[in-house]
């Protein structure tokens, strides 16, 4: 039983055998006209902090620019003036004795705040209990990682660590639904085949406004989406576009596009071969109205310059050339998605720096292709041939179709774009 415990009645043993005498009563009618003044409800918010750090209740509290009001309760209380200064001062112990020797509270200050507002728990207790409801709130995240996206383990460890749960749901009960509905996204990542944004918003979650920008569930989901794509950091509506395209979220079907280059299969794709011009498609054409043909080989770059340039020099002699521009596109996916279905051999080139390495291992989660000058040893071969190669710099990365490349890069620490070997690439691509 607490020392505010106003109950009456049996004793209760206490320690070693001995027996407690029961809390003595409370007169409330008193306590509520004295302690409960509405100008002492910040000394009894003191006493209250105090209670629950398990501190004494002596020494003074200072109130800084008390009101009138507040000074006129302090008089009630204690029966004299508590001075004019600009701040008011009470004793703790005093004020526990005023209440001991009135019979208001014969057990003292503890047991009149604990009759007043209620139980003060311990606040190690109120923290520890906090913290566990934080630890529970993971839960779903904890379950996605262990059941269906093991590759989410790191995101969701870094997700735990920089708090950022805790900033956007506030309380432990607000983040586990949220990480519910984030969980309950991921397990539908990536989207194969496409779908826009707020259809799988309603199918997901009965709402296709649920992940609008700005939306708590939206910044989660995308960090996930991120991590199961390796979509880069960046920023503005153009990249969130992009990264919700990566995988598989479209927010419309025509700003997610692909270059190409002497691809053929629709009227407008042989015009653009015919005559040598790079084609821009969009997702909305892609999904409906593809290539009818599928070439033996397409060659995919990372650069539009690579295009460019082969459109430059080889014209309408360029062999069928797809560009990714950067993080591979919904549109580029569903390019590639549908050559590699027809029998299509993909090859691919793209920087050689640890931002490309991501790009590429991106694509090939998505879609099969074969190196294009792009190993180890073409790495070795173009960093011979470059001796003013900037050097490499980021997080290293890895690369499953050539394990040794990512130690050449560590061991050479030159960074080698796409343009610094056009001269390797359109000499493959115009078949000298």
């Amino acid at each position: 039983m607490s020392e505010g415990d106003t109950r009456e009645g049996g004793h209760e043993s206490g320690p070693a055998g001995t027996r407690r005498q029961p809390a003595a009563p409370v007169d409330r009618d008193r306590l509520t006209r004295l302690l409960g003044d509405p100008g002492l409800a910040w000394l009894v918010d003191r006493v209250r902090r105090r209670m629950a750090r398990e501190e004494s209740l002596t020494g003074p509290v200072t109130l800084r620019e008390p009101t009138a009001g507040q000074r006129a309760a302090v008089e009630r209380l204690l029966g004299r003036a508590p001075g004019a200064g600009r701040a008011l001062s009470v004793r703790l112990d005093a004020v526990d004795a005023v209440l001991r020797r009135s019979g208001v509270s014969p057990d003292g200050l503890a047991a009149a705040v604990t009759a007043l507002t209620g139980p003060v728990p311990p606040l190690a207790d109120v923290r520890e209990r906090e913290e566990r409801a934080w630890r529970d709130a993971y839960a779903p995240l904890d379950e996605l990682v262990r059941t269906r996206r093991p590759e989410l383990a790191d995101w969701a460890g870094r997700l735990r660590a920089d708090g950022l749960v805790r900033r956007l749901a506030r309380t432990p009960g607000s983040a586990r639904s949220l990480l519910d509905g984030t969980a309950e996204a991921l397990s539908r990542l990536p989207a194969d085949p496409a779908v826009s944004l707020p259809a799988f918003a309603a199918g997901t979650f009965g709402n296709a406004h649920a992940l609008d920008d700005g939306t708590p569930l939206a910044t989660l989901v995308l960090s996930g989406a991120r991590a199961l794509t390796g979509f880069p950091d960046g920023g503005g509506a153009e990249w969130r576009r992009e990264a919700w395209a990566a995988a598989g979220l479209l927010k419309d079907a025509l700003s997610s596009t692909v270059l190409t280059l002497g691809l053929r299969g629709t009227p407008a794709l042989d015009w653009s071969a015919d005559e040598g011009e790079p084609a821009a498609l969009t997702l909305r054409q892609l999904t409906r109205h593809p290539p009818r043909t599928a070439p033996a080989v397409v060659h995919v770059c990372e650069n539009p310059a690579v295009l460019a340039t082969a459109a430059d020099t080889l014209g309408a002699a360029c062999p069928p050339l797809v560009c990714l521009q950067g993080q591979p596109s919904a549109a580029a996916l569903t390019l590639l998605r549908h050559l590699h279905a027809h029998g299509t051999t993909l090859r691919y080139h793209g920087d050689f720096d640890w931002g490309g390495l991501r790009i590429a291992s991106a694509l090939l989660r998505r879609v099969p292709w074969r190196p294009w000058r792009y190993t180890a040893a073409d790495y070795r071969a173009a960093v011979a041939a470059t001796p003013l190669a900037s050097p490499l710099a980021g997080t290293p990365a890895t690369a499953v179709w050539d394990p040794d490349l990512p130690a050449a890069l560590t061991e050479l620490g030159a960074r080698i774009e796409e343009e610094m070997v056009l001269d390797d690439l359109l000499a493959d691509l115009g078949g000298r």
